[in-house]
This record gives structure tokens, sequence and C-alpha cells, in this order.
């Protein structure tokens, strides 16, 4: 592991000077109601987002049987992959009766870009995955809305320790959504662990493995 101030980490480093030429960038957080996605916002918000950023909060949910089916009957086409974003018009047809779900934290997230970076937009999106394949289906979004960076939250792997993997049937699961996405993504992936109160970030990246940024 690796101990870096956030001037001299290459991860940070890779984040600001990577823009496009017009200086503006788009940055998607993968929002989920859990303590990793948090945490993953509050490091994008200071350490990767700049001013007049575009922030996506990109959330990704299963869709239940009854409403893909109401999905793909307003579509006029056979349930796969992934569902598009919905509008509120579609999202009305093919939502109604099936008691909706709560999003009261994307709402919570988006208040909270807008206090820190004011004149950054920001935008949320819902998208219902018709398949179990999330990283997939978040891999097919960032393509889509076009991002530059792309920022998850990613939980202590418990089949790790200080980097060196351990043994064990635990570590034959294969990669976690994070995982994937960080070796898969064509955009930068940052996958972003809250190490305790004050004591800073691990980051990972394709390249960059284990570099701890201090708060």
């Amino acid at each position: 592991m690796h101990s870096l101030r956030p001037r001299l980490s290459s991860v940070a480093a890779a984040m600001d000077g990577c823009g496009s030429p017009e200086g503006k960038r788009r940055i998607m957080v993968v929002a989920d109601p859990g303590r990793e996605s948090a945490a993953a916002l509050e490091w994008a918000l200071y350490h990767a987002v700049l001013e007049h950023d575009d922030i996506i909060l990109l959330h990704v949910e299963p869709v239940s049987a009854r409403r893909a089916s109401a999905l793909s009957s307003f579509l006029g086409r056979p349930p796969s992959g992934v569902s598009p974003v919905l509008s509120p018009q579609a999202a009305a047809a093919v939502g109604a009766g099936d008691g909706g779900g709560d999003y009261e934290f994307l709402d919570a997230m988006r208040a909270r870009c807008q206090a820190v970076q004011p004149t950054a937009t920001v935008q949320i999106e819902r998208v219902e995955m018709e398949s179990k394949d999330k990283a997939a289906a978040i891999l097919t979004q960032t393509q889509l809305s076009r991002a530059d960076r792309l920022v998850i939250g990613q939980r202590r792997n418990a089949t790790s320790f200080l980097g060196c993997k351990l043994s064990g049937s635990m570590s034959n699961k294969g990669p976690d959504t994070a995982e994937f996405l960080i070796e898969n993504s064509k955009c930068l992936c940052v996958g972003v662990q809250k190490k305790g109160q004050n004591a800073g970030y691990l980051l990972n990246t394709k390249t960059h493995k284990n570099f701890w940024l201090l708060a």
C-alpha cells in the first residue's frame, strides 16, 4: 500500500490533467444507498470534479418481472440487456401501480453535489437492468452517456490483505462490480474505499492499485 499526499496522488493528477478541449468533463458516479457510494461521491466532489464539469449520478437497479413486461409492451420489443434511461412520461407509463421505490438518497446526493460544486451541472440517471449483470449495465451506460470518468465505491475485499490475495473459497468468486469496471471501462474508472473517519481514501484504477490518499 502506498501513502501519498493529495497533491502527489497519481490518480488525482490523471483526473485533473485529462479534461476535454473545452475543459468540461462528464464525471459519472455510481449512486447507491450505501456508505461506499457516499464515500465515492465525497472523494469525487473534492478530488475529481472541477468547475463547470457535468456530474452524472447513475443508479442501476434490477427490473421486476411485472415492470419488465410493462416496459417491453411500452417499447414494443422483447426485454434484453439494459433498459434505456426512462423519461418521466415513460416512467409513469410503466411504473403505475408498482409502488415505485425510495430514491430519496439520489436527491440527497444531488443536493450534496450542488452544495460542494455549485458551478457543476448535476443530473440523475436511473437505469433498470433486465439481467443480473450490474457491471455490464454500468459499462454500457458509461458509453451511452459518453462519460469521461467513472467513480464507484469499493467494499473492503475480504479475500485480500494489503493488496495480497488470500487463498480460500471466497477468492474464487471472481471480480466484483468495481473490479470489473476498473479493468474493463474505456474511460478512467476509480474505485474508492473510505479508510475510517479521518484516514483518507484507498484508491484503485487499472494502473494504480491500493493508493492511499490522505483526507
